[in-house]
């Protein structure tokens, strides 16, 4: 697994590449810089940054600290697609 990379930052904005598990690496643009302090054991863990949670998957949903509809990168998009679909 690639160390994440942080490309830029602001007061309250930063982003950074990091793997997705199951996607890849990919674009993360966050604002007021979140994450998910816990999770059960239960909740897969999908991606990390800065040694902080950013993205789970619990079932069928998934939750990410960052907004991917900020970036180009349609696969996290696409992961939640193949998800329905795999549920209806």
């Amino acid at each position: 697994m690639r160390k994440e990379k942080r490309i830029w930052k602001t007061a309250w904005k930063f982003h950074a590449e990091a793997e997705v598990k199951g996607i890849g690496i990919v674009p993360m643009t966050f604002i007021r810089a979140p994450y998910i302090e816990s999770a059960e054991k239960d909740v897969e863990v999908l991606a990390v940054v800065e040694g902080k949670t950013v993205g789970v998957k619990y079932g069928n949903q998934l939750a990410f600290a960052f907004h991917p509809e900020l970036d180009e990168d349609i696969r996290i998009h696409q992961k939640f697609l193949d998800i329905v679909k795999e549920s209806v």
